[in-house]
């Protein structure tokens, strides 16, 4: 019997890696920090976006403990992140959680080697995903570096643990409405925005503007070979929006009619910099060429603990490739997904935590790991 395309597998079933990577199929959100301060910055923000409550309750942000949670931490995890507005990295997270919920162990030891086997499981899933591998890594900490939690009775410590989980899990689900709070005062009437591809957190931004009837125009990359950039042009049309697509080696052309660039993130790196679809540094090189501001729209649970020197420099993950003709025998085809785009290209970066320019980013990461 043929399985459904949304059956969980494991996309690396062996250690060899697949010629097309898991992070391109399932088009994942990318890295995952947290710290104390991260957690109460965007608790409050949380607080005061109006409709936040009813977004969360729609995304299903804090679940009853799950019937099939003890069913295993990857069936929990592909439960999560088939949710349309739950990340790859949120998923990790509440499926975790979800194994410290069934967990029968009686002493924090047992939990730890329990939870750091489900968090193993789940970074062999895929190999290529930095939001994923961040993410249990993320929830890990949670557990050895709270040392308080070991005067604690165990059930309590427990309880504080699912809690905390859940409680990150609650804010990253709102960490787009929030964004797209902060941004509107870079969007103004009569402005031209370039975006490239197909990015949750822009079109969240974008749609808020359009709502407040704010008077813009889009320029869309086709976002080729997957053309992300055509979804991300009909959905801006259906809210209204004008829109008019380029081709993705227009963007040089096009350039002079943009007032400002938007992109999102896969991840934002120690340096400031970030990862991303294929084709946003070359598109930041041209911007910054021509005195165009290039701003970042990337929740906080993005942030990652790496800093890649060039664009090789980073975990491969590939993508499909069709020209439409036979590719000549011999001939060697570029199939890498994303791109490294260095700090000095960025303008701002828009957060949950607040408008940051990529040197704050790179401090804030630094003073976090040390």
């Amino acid at each position: 019997m043929a399985m459904e395309p949304d059956a969980a597998q494991n996309p690396n079933p062996s250690p060899v890696p697949p010629p097309i990577s898991a992070y391109y199929q399932t088009r994942a959100e990318h890295h995952a920090v947290v710290s104390s301060d991260w957690l109460a910055h965007a608790a409050a923000a949380a607080a005061t976006s109006p409709g936040a409550e009813a977004a969360a309750a729609d995304a299903g942000a804090i679940p009853p403990p799950s019937p099939g949670a003890a069913g295993g931490v990857i069936e929990e995890f592909n439960f999560w992140r088939r949710k349309p507005e739950a990340a790859e990295a949120v998923a990790a997270i509440m499926a975790l959680a979800a194994v410290i919920r069934s967990s029968r162990a009686t002493t924090m030891m047992e939990l730890e080697i329990e939870l750091k086997k489900a968090s193993d499981k789940l970074k062999s899933w895929d190999a290529t995903s930095i939001s994923l591998s961040a993410a249990c890594d993320l929830f890990m900490r949670f557990v050895t570096r709270t040392s308080h939690l070991e005067h604690e009775k165990f059930d309590a410590a427990k309880s504080r643990l699912i809690e905390r989980g859940e409680k990150f899990g609650e804010i990253s689900l709102k960490a787009r409405k929030t964004i797209a709070m902060l941004s509107q005062d870079f969007i103004y009437d009569g402005c031209t925005v370039l975006v490239h591809g197909y990015s949750r957190v822009v079109l969240e931004v974008l749609k808020l503007a359009a709502s407040n009837r704010k008077l813009f125009r889009v320029l869309c990359t086709e976002g080729r070979p997957d053309r992300t950039g055509l979804r991300m042009s009909n959905e801006l049309a259906a809210l209204g929006i004008p829109v008019k697509v380029l081709i993705d080696s227009a963007v040089a052309y096009s350039m002079d009619e943009v007032d400002m660039v938007f992109v999102g993130a896969d991840g934002v790196v120690e340096s400031g910099g970030i990862i991303n679809m294929m084709g946003t540094y070359q598109i930041a090189l041209v911007a910054h060429s021509m005195n165009k501001p290039v701003y970042v729209a990337a929740e906080s649970y993005k942030f990652a603990r790496l800093y890649p020197l060039d664009q090789k420099d980073m975990t491969p993950a590939h993508r499909p490739i069709d020209f439409g003709v036979p590719v000549p025998t011999g001939v060697e085809v570029e199939t890498s997904a994303r791109d490294y785009t260095p700090p000095q290209y960025l303008t701002l970066l828009l957060t949950d935590l607040g408008v940051l320019t990529p040197s704050v980013v790179s401090d804030e990461l630094i003073q976090l790991y040390l």
